[in-house]
């Protein structure tokens, strides 16, 4: 095969296993993105020597140049696979809303096998060629690698928005050693809008396309041990999210071109997209095993879902009182 139909192929064939966008980007070093990403880490945005996400400080010179993961490294797949369900949030009062995200499968059961399986169709292509892949489990800038492969551009909100899906979906990466005809990266049309700036309930968007991770309802919910309680300011506007934040999200205008997933392990299981403080207490950890299996929700654990829950009740109580 030419280089250009090896281009062709791998984007057909992307498609072909579900995938809702793909891009190619030549791997090289992420110089201006990786400065970006030091200023971020110097300014104590992702929480710190002593944060839930401390591990985003290691690993730099994989962050900044793949090769140093894969020295034959000479191409970035990105592939982009929409989550998108037609639901929406209705919570009562006495509910914890979940993260869209997480209605369904975790998403590191349901894409690696599709790069896997692309992997496999490269190498019989090429069966000298070597290949790695990535979904949100490496040292690997995800977001910037995403813009340099033209699959979309970096929103205020710090999400990647796609011109024809908006920016309910999720990144995978596959670094390879192929050569393809590479993508170029698109302009950014968030031009004067500030929704997501404006909407953000904790302030976390500190300016455009900055976000402070420990003012992130996502990062306490989600992120942090389920021994360290939420601060009481932030746990009052939190506005009822007991396991992630869709905020920023859900008011951006480019998401009026949301259409559904064709991947079904990504629809609410049960038809939840909420739940009932009382039913989070009553959880015993046999019942939350089972009924969470291979779901996100597994992440925060048992004890940081109870946790979240205690946290949103004992803000509304204080609302309650300060009312009267």
């Amino acid at each position: 095969m030419t280089i250009a139909e090896q281009t062709s192929f791998v984007h057909q064939r992307a498609r072909e296993l579900g995938f809702s966008l793909v891009g190619i980007a030549q791997a090289v070093p992420l110089e201006q993105e990786f400065l970006r990403y030091q200023e971020w880490l110097a300014q104590g945005f992702h929480g710190g020597e002593q944060g839930a996400m401390q591990y985003m400080a290691r690993n730099l010179d994989k962050r900044e140049d793949v090769r140093a993961i894969l020295p034959s490294a000479e191409s970035v797949i990105v592939v982009a696979q929409n989550y998108y369900t037609p639901f929406s949030h209705v919570p009562k009062q006495d509910e914890g809303k979940i993260s869209r995200y997480a209605w369904g499968t975790d998403y590191h059961e349901v894409i690696p096998p599709k790069l896997r399986t692309l992997c496999m169709a490269l190498s019989e292509i090429d069966p000298k060629a070597e290949h790695k892949i990535y979904t949100d489990t490496g040292a690997i800038l995800e977001k910037a690698w995403a813009v340099r492969a033209g699959i979309g551009w970096q929103g205020k909100h710090s999400n990647i928005i796609a011109r024809e899906i908006g920016s309910w979906f999720f990144l995978g990466i596959i670094l390879t050693s192929m050569k393809f005809i590479y993508d170029t990266p698109i302009k950014d049309y968030c031009v004067s809008c500030t929704a997501c700036i404006d909407a953000f309930p904790t302030n976390a968007i500190v300016s455009p396309y900055r976000v402070d991770a420990t003012q992130c309802i996502s990062y306490w919910t989600i992120e942090t041990k389920t021994q360290v309680d939420i601060p009481d300011t932030l746990a009052g506007a939190m506005e009822q999210w007991v396991f992630g934040c869709d905020t920023c999200q859900d008011v951006c205008p480019w998401n009026r071109f949301q259409v559904p997933t064709n991947e079904q392990a990504f629809m609410p299981r049960h038809e939840e997209t909420s739940l009932s403080f009382r039913r989070i207490e009553e959880f015993q950890q046999e019942e939350f095993s089972a009924r969470f299996r291979k779901s996100p929700l597994k992440r925060t654990k048992l004890a940081g879902l109870q946790r979240n829950a205690r946290a949103l009740q004992q803000a509304q109580a204080r609302n309650t009182l300060n009312i009267e």
